[in-house]
C-alpha cells in the first residue's frame, strides 16, 4: 500500500488508515475479540496507519489499539491519538456512555492547557502500553471558545512536544473548515484531520481549507468519508445517518443520485467515496473506521480497485461534484 509523508515532517502514513471510533463502541457495542480481529486483518492487508483518541469509547479504543500494536515491530507502523479531553474515573452506576456503547466508567473534561495536553498524552501512552505516538491532534475544537483555548494553550504544547522529538508530527482534527483554515494559517502544523467535509456529499473544504493546506504545505487526512455511514452502502436507506444524525431527505436524494451515476459505471458507491478525496494534492490519506475483519477486507478490496475516470466526469456533469475538485491523479 502506498505511503505519503505528512507535511514537512518525516512521518509517513499509508493512504488507507484505520480509524478507531468503531473500536470504542461507536453506535454499537463491540467485544475485544472482534476488535482484535479487525486490527489483525488491517495489518494483514497492509494498513500501517492507526488513529485513535481518548474520546473513542472513553479509552476503550486506545486500549484495544495498544493490545494489538504492542506485538508489532514499532518501526513498521504510524500511530496517532488526540488531546483536549481528560478522562476522569467515575462510578458507572449501571449507565452507558452518552456517545459510545460502553459502561460509563469515566467522564470527559475539556482541557487544552499545557498541563492538560501533557496529562492527556501520558494517560494515552499508559492506556495503550506504548512508549510513544507519532502524531498528535488537537481534537474537536469546532466551537469558537474551545478553538481559542486550543490555539492559545494547546497548540504551543504540541509544538513543544514536536521540537523535543516526543512526536514527529502535530496538527488538529475537526469538522469546522473555517476554524481549521484559520488553524492552518496561524500555525506551522504538519497535518490536519478533516472529518466529513471533503466527501462525495460535501466538498465545502474547497472553499478555503484545501487551498490553504496546499499553500502552506500542510497534509490532510480525510476522515468520515462515508459521512457517518450514509455512503458506506451501495443504496442508502432512510435509516442511515449523516454526520452522526438522521439523514435529511434532501441529502438522501442527493446520495441516491450519486449512487445512480456509480451504478451506471459499475462502481459501488463506497468505493467511489473512499477514492474521491485522494484526488486532491493536499490529501495524504483516507482514514476509515472499521469494526470487524470482514469490514476491513471489504473496504481494502474496494480501496484497491480501479474506478473509471468517466465516473468523475459524469458526477461533475450532473452537478454532484464541485468543478474545483481535482481530477484523478
Amino acid at each position: 500500500m502506498r505511503t505519503n509523508r505528512l507535511g514537512r515532517s518525516t512521518v509517513e502514513v499509508t493512504e488507507l488508515g484505520f480509524g478507531g471510533g468503531p473500536l470504542g463502541g461507536l453506535f454499537e457495542p463491540l467485544d475485544d475479540d472482534t476488535a482484535a480481529g479487525a486490527l489483525a486483518a488491517a495489518w494483514e492487508h497492509g494498513i500501517r496507519y492507526f488513529d485513535t483518541a481518548p474520546h473513542y469509547g472513553i479509552g476503550h479504543s486506545e486500549r484495544r489499539f495498544g493490545d494489538f500494536l504492542r506485538r508489532m515491530p514499532r518501526g513498521e507502523f504510524t500511530l496517532s491519538t488526540k488531546v483536549g479531553r481528560i478522562l476522569v474515573p467515575q462510578d458507572p452506576a449501571g449507565r452507558t456512555d452518552e456517545s459510545f456503547q460502553v459502561p460509563a466508567t469515566h467522564r470527559r473534561v475539556w482541557d487544552f492547557s499545557r498541563d492538560g495536553v501533557l496529562r492527556s498524552v501520558e494517560d494515552s501512552l499508559t492506556r495503550m502500553g506504548v512508549d510513544r505516538v507519532d502524531v498528535l491532534f488537537l481534537h474537536d475544537t469546532d466551537v469558537e471558545d474551545r478553538f481559542e483555548a486550543a490555539l492559545r494553550e494547546g497548540w504551543p504544547a504540541l509544538a513543544e512536544l514536536r521540537s523535543q522529538g516526543v512526536v514527529g508530527a502535530v496538527g488538529a482534527g475537526m469538522r469546522n473548515t473555517d476554524l481549521l483554515t484559520r488553524f492552518v494559517r496561524e500555525t506551522d502544523a504538519d497535518v490536519v484531520m478533516l472529518a466529513g467535509r471533503y466527501t462525495l456529499l460535501d466538498q465545502s473544504a474547497l472553499d478555503g481549507l484545501l487551498p490553504a493546506c496546499v499553500e502552506r504545505g500542510v497534509s490532510v487526512l480525510a476522515a468520515a468519508v462515508f459521512n457517518s455511514g450514509l455512503l458506506a452502502v451501495d443504496r442508502p436507506t432512510e435509516e442511515a445517518r449523516f454526520d452522526y444524525a438522521p439523514v435529511p431527505p434532501e441529502v438522501l436524494r442527493r446520495a441516491h443520485r450519486v449512487a445512480d451515476v456509480c451504478e451506471a459505471h459499475g462502481v459501488p458507491l463506497p468505493r467511489a467515496a473512499m477514492l474521491f478525496p485522494l484526488h486532491h494534492p493536499a490529501v495524504a490519506g483516507v482514514v476509515l473506521g472499521m469494526r470487524s475483519a470482514e469490514e476491513v477486507r471489504r473496504d481494502v478490496a474496494a480501496f484497491e480497485a480501479d474506478v473509471p475516470a468517466g465516473l468523475w466526469d459524469d458526477l461533475r456533469g450532473e452537478g454532484l461534484l464541485d468543478e474545483r475538485a481535482p481530477a484523478p491523479r
